[in-house]
């Protein structure tokens, strides 16, 4: 299938590893320009090695990384300003953040709280303020925000996901009913337990804070999964590349997870 995204541009945040970046490689094999960032320079030249590596449908399509804090304003307006200026316009937003630490409510501090709602949603806030603009005036856009499962079915210990998270569905769900005119579409996607680094540092985590064992811990999980397994990276970016083409360009608005059956709601 001709998924139509050839010669788009792509901004993808934090992108160096797990999913960002597996959403990154996806865009690239379908003849996307794409843009990474992360905090470390390291990580990203690491990054740009592995998605140029990909065999793209389109020959030509690059990759540029640009390092930046998504915690700091400047950053994330410097960051705009390097995509136009190597292409010109942004056709493709994917917000993605780390997620923010694990723990009870009565363990979580002040600055934590401080620092996931800047970070999960404030980040989305002050790029969507700049980029909003761009896609107006080319009259077609798409923003993809990557949030969690948390978002529809609350998880033990991750209270600050749970909270924050719902603010950027809720922000969403707003841009997309306001910039639909503009031909601007606006998804939220929910990855359900995936094996990244993230997981491995909630595994780890809980292994440190019940004292069971790798096997315990990870069962704990693929229990509550029908499909019996920890999903892969690329299986998600699938979701995420198909909203950001013009086969999906009557989907807006939707909050959609991927996560094997584990959320068992409704909606």
């Amino acid at each position: 299938m001709n998924l139509g995204l050839e010669r788009k541009v792509a901004l993808v945040l934090a992108s160096s590893k797990g999913l960002g970046l597996a959403c990154a490689k996806g865009l690239y094999e379908e003849g996307v320009n794409v843009v990474i960032c992360s905090r470390s320079m390291e990580n990203l030249e690491k990054a740009k090695k592995e998605i140029e590596q990909i065999k793209s449908i389109m020959k030509g399509n690059k990759v540029i990384s640009v390092v930046a804090d998504l915690l700091k304003e400047g950053d994330i307006k410097n960051l705009v300003d390097k995509v136009l200026e190597e292409f010109g316009r942004i056709d493709i937003l994917v917000h993605n953040a780390g997620g923010p630490p694990s723990g009870p409510i009565n363990k979580i501090t002040k600055e934590e709280w401080l620092n996931s709602i800047d970070l999960n949603l404030l980040s989305f806030i002050w790029i969507t303020r700049m980029i909003l603009p761009i896609m107006q005036k080319q009259k077609s856009g798409r923003i993809i925000a990557i949030t969690s499962v948390s978002v529809k079915q609350p998880l033990e210990n991750l209270v600050l996901s749970n909270t924050t998270r719902l603010g950027i569905v809720g922000y969403a769900k707003t841009l997309a009913n306001e910039y639909a005119k503009d031909n601007i579409l606006v998804n939220v996607v929910c990855p359900g337990p995936n094996l990244t680094d993230r997981m491995k540092e909630l595994i780890n985590r809980t292994i440190k804070e019940t004292g069971k064992s790798e096997v315990e811990v990870k069962k704990s999980w693929t229990s509550q999964i029908p499909l019996g397994r920890l999903g892969k990276p690329e299986e998600f970016a699938n979701l995420v590349v198909f909203l950001a083409s013009e086969k999906a360009s009557y989907i807006t608005g939707t909050v959609i997870q991927v996560d094997g059956g584990f959320v068992k709601g409704p909606f």
